[in-house]
């Protein structure tokens, strides 16, 4: 029997796109110990399974690869402010920190590429973690914005202090990547920066 041309198109599209989690997979493997810069397009090929010509079928460089995987590690760090927000009550410090510790715990990988590639690396990667932390901090302004001692505050004024709780909280990350037994401690030390500076933000009077 021959089997219909739209099963085949659909089995090709399928078998792409498992190329291409095959290489997003390998990749993250071979960043648990270095930096993306340090790899060859042989070794990521080799890590998913395939030749290295049939890398350009997915990705026209390894920029773009490491574009991929910054993209895909800050919609995981995104997914924080979400889950903290779950329930419909306003996020606090607490449910803040419970969610972010808890998507660390399940997503190494992604939270170790966003906190080495950060600062370091290649500019590509660098500009696209750049460019997804300026959407996460624009949702916590909106989040901020809701808040009624912060109502009046100028929405510049709540950008700056959504990118001051931001950065802060990332601080936290590369405990919550080591030990068990150094978790507590980095949220722990996350929490009682977050209160400071929060409690900063709600004694201040908002510019005229």
């Amino acid at each position: 029997m021959v089997e219909p041309l739209g099963a085949a198109r659909v089995s090709r599209a399928e078998r792409k796109q498992l190329t291409r989690r095959a290489l997003l997979d390998g990749t993250f493997d071979l960043l648990e110990d270095r930096n993306f810069s340090g790899l060859s397009l042989r070794e990521v090929a080799r890590a998913a399974g395939i030749v290295p010509t049939a890398f350009y079928r997915h990705f026209a460089s390894l920029d773009d690869l490491g574009v991929a995987l910054a993209e895909e590690s800050m919609r995981v760090a995104r997914q924080v402010l979400r889950d903290a927000r779950r329930g419909g009550d306003p996020i606090t410090i607490d449910t803040a920190l419970d969610a972010l510790g808890s998507k660390v715990g399940d997503h190494p990988r992604e939270f170790r590429f966003v906190t080495r590639e950060r600062h370091g690396g290649m500019a590509e990667i660098r500009r696209a973690i750049g460019s997804e932390l300026r959407a996460l901090v624009g949702e916590l302004a909106i989040d901020l914005a809701r808040t009624p001692a912060l109502d009046a505050w100028a929405p510049a004024d709540l950008e700056t202090a959504a990118d001051l709780l931001t950065v802060t909280a990332l601080e936290s990350v590369p405990g919550l990547l080591g030990p068990q037994r150094d978790h507590a401690a980095a949220l722990d030390r996350a929490g009682r920066q977050l209160r400071i500076i929060t409690t900063g933000m709600t004694a201040a009077r908002p510019r005229g």
